[in-house]
């Protein structure tokens, strides 16, 4: 078993933290509150027990990367912030003079400890325990709902990305001294992304090398930002700009490129489970996940509040199997009965249209046959043909030759009945208007945890930046129900 580390060091100055860090310090609760040791028995078989150097504490390593989700910091920034704030080093249990380790630490615990774990379940499974035994979960209702994330990298090439990193870095440096101009190196003239590379290296060791532009925040934060890029990604901009990240759709004029959080919450504001996909995934497949993780983790599931992505036949007949209330408003658009190809299309809420497996959104769509009761209605969607020419997956879908790609939806299903009946009742549309919650949520999330963009290259990056964000927002609602 890993040796647990994580009581304070004996300091003459220890006694500085019941000075200055006041009880109601939101690091000092959340110190209070979670027993930490759970993060020993999870990553004990990650580190050898018998060779090489003493690791540094597990714990402070997972705690490091709290911080720096609860603050929104880069990694070189949260070391330097931990090296002077008195109520970093108290939570990392830490004497006040301790050194901090060094930022690259991070990237290798994130890479090397935390790859391959079921961290997002875990860390989920760990907040709703807690708030089952401080007793601040009652409900037994779920909110569930989308939020995307846009890649680190958008979808410009390697080299575009790097060059925007290194020009930040120099314009700032420019504004303090211009005549920078005459030092740094010469930009390369190829297209090749070991040049770009070499370069950013380069430029990065001139700016430190000359030692007096660093302690500019303005200059700190973009040339930290490119230095984290090489390091963290480099293995990422040989390949592409990130390999996992999708494009989504959230409008008919809108998409973005990356990936999406799918969240279960409870009414008191406790996500209860998620699921992490690339962006071009539909909502409405992953309800089903969302409830079992949700039962998984503690809670009892009665009641399911979605908007309309989630009401699709397969719900429907899941939740009345499982004797559950889906609150989830029908649309004629979005119905699933007596459709053909159903795993090949799927139906995106905040477009209004289907996508195809490759991504490629529908651009309009046409109502035909004739209004009334007992007759049938199709709504049909068209493809770019363009792009089904020229698409990966067109073998089986796209008929060579064809003028046009069509998909077709009939808007008249029994399994619905029930359905329309139930959201016309009183206690349908009380519920329904809980579901505010979890908007509010999301932005809380993007905003406050730096969820909006994602921190790293690739899928597990992804689900190690969620699962800590949640974490985080799950501990800050506890605390503040406890409160």
């Amino acid at each position: 078993m890993l040796p647990k580390q994580q009581s304070f060091v004996l300091s003459p100055y220890t006694e500085l933290y019941n000075i200055l860090i006041p009880k109601d310090h939101l690091l000092r609760q959340m110190d209070e509150l979670v027993d930490f040791n759970f993060v020993y028995d999870e990553l004990n078989e990650r580190y050898c027990l018998d060779n090489g150097r003493t690791a540094v504490d597990p714990v402070r390593m997972f705690k490091y990367l709290l911080l720096k989700s609860i603050f929104d910091l880069s990694d070189v920034d949260l070391v330097e912030r931990t090296r002077t704030d008195l109520s970093f080093k108290f939570f990392l249990h830490m004497a006040p003079e301790d050194d901090v380790i060094d930022a690259s630490l991070l990237t290798k615990f994130r890479k090397l400890r935390l790859r391959d774990t079921a961290l997002l379940d875990l860390l989920i499974g760990k907040t709703v325990e807690i708030a089952m035994e401080q007793g601040v979960i009652r409900s037994s209702s779920i909110i569930v709902d989308a939020t995307h994330t846009q890649a680190r990298y958008s979808q410009k090439t390697p080299q575009d990305v790097l060059r925007e990193r290194s020009k930040k870095v120099r314009k700032a440096i420019y504004s303090l001294d211009e005549s920078m101009k005459k030092v740094f190196p010469s930009k390369p003239v190829t297209d090749v992304i070991q040049d770009e590379i070499a370069y950013s290296q380069q430029l990065v060791t001139v700016i430190e090398q000359d030692g007096r532009f660093t302690d500019f925040p303005k200059v700190s934060e973009s040339l930290n930002l490119l230095k984290e890029t090489i390091a963290d990604d480099v293995e990422h901009l040989k390949a592409s700009t990130d390999p996992d990240a999708k494009v989504g759709h959230k409008s008919a004029d809108s998409s973005f490129f990356g990936y999406k959080t799918h969240l279960a919450m409870s009414e008191e504001r406790i996500i209860t489970a998620a699921t992490i996909t690339t962006g071009e995934q539909a909502d409405g497949k992953q309800l089903q996940t969302l409830i079992e993780k949700s039962k998984a983790a503690g809670m009892s599931v009665d009641t399911v509040i979605g908007d309309m992505a989630y009401s699709e036949k397969d719900n429907m007949e899941y939740s009345a199997g499982h004797d559950i209330a889906l609150i989830s408003k029908l649309n004629p658009i979005i119905t699933q009965g007596n459709r053909k190809k159903a795993d090949e299309f799927e139906f995106n809420k905040d477009a209004g249209r289907y996508v195809c497996k490759a991504g490629h959104l529908a651009i309009r769509r046409a109502r035909q046959g004739s209004k009334g009761k007992g007759k049938n209605q199709v709504d049909t969607y068209y493809f770019d043909v363009d792009l089904c020419k020229r698409c990966e997956l067109r073998e089986g879908c796209y008929k060579e030759g064809a003028k046009s790609k069509t998909y077709s939806v009939s808007i008249k299903s029994d399994v619905h009945v029930t359905q329309a009946a139930f959201q016309e009742t009183e206690d349908f549309k009380v519920k329904a208007k809980e579901r505010y919650k979890i908007e509010a949520k999301n932005s809380e999330l993007k905003h406050r945890h730096g969820y909006d963009v994602a921190s790293s290259s690739g899928l597990v990056g992804m689900e190690i930046q969620g699962a800590m964000a949640i974490f985080a927002v799950n501990l800050k609602r506890i605390l503040k129900l406890i409160g």
